[in-house]
């Protein structure tokens, strides 16, 4: 298998991921927010099979106060499939416009498994689960197999964009009860 650099990745995860189900709730505004996610994707070994990568991602203040856009990602395997450094990421798609506020994104857990299942009726099988267990929590992505991390961001991306509209309307609302107990913004 030949060996992609980054560049070669990120384009393929852009032009194939498929966002199939976003997290329902949106993110905390004030608080560390888990977000559980499955990704799938063609098996590249086992023609018709199926990858499956579950795990989570906590999205987080950091520990310390970092300038605006600089995101910091920690857990996403960049080092060992790349040799980059999670500063090194966060730096590639800043450079290609792509603007993660300045949070911590940690990839803490992720379990890998093979099902023997064309790629199709394992998004049936995932959604058809999602939706028994009534789980609003977890989103569901496909993309390509070696670019997953770049994957599973675009899925916390779009999820931090829907969540943008109801944030500020949650600071805004802390900053005006702030006003009227007669306390400092």
């Amino acid at each position: 298998m030949k060996t992609m650099d980054i560049q070669e990745l990120w384009e393929k995860a852009r032009k194939r991921t498929e966002l199939i189900r976003l997290r329902m709730q949106d993110l905390s505004t004030f608080e560390a927010t888990r977000m559980p996610y499955l990704f799938l994707a063609e098996s590249a070994m086992n023609k018709g099979d199926t990858v499956v990568r579950s795990g989570h991602v906590m999205v987080e203040k950091p520990a310390i106060l970092l300038p605006g856009l600089s995101p910091q990602f920690e857990g996403f395997q960049f080092d060992e499939n790349l040799q980059l450094s999670d500063s090194s990421v966060a730096t590639f798609l800043l450079f290609r416009g792509v603007q993660f506020p300045s949070l911590r994104y940690r990839h803490e857990h992720s379990s890998l498994d093979v099902i023997e299942s064309p790629l199709d009726a394992a998004i049936k099988r995932y959604q058809d689960r999602l939706a028994r267990a009534e789980d609003m929590q977890t989103g569901l992505v496909i993309g390509p197999e070696d670019a997953w991390q770049f994957s599973v961001l675009l899925l916390v991306g779009a999820v931090m964009i829907r969540s943008a509209e109801g944030d500020l309307r949650r600071m805004l609302d802390v900053w005006r009860r702030r006003q009227q107990e007669g306390g400092q913004p």
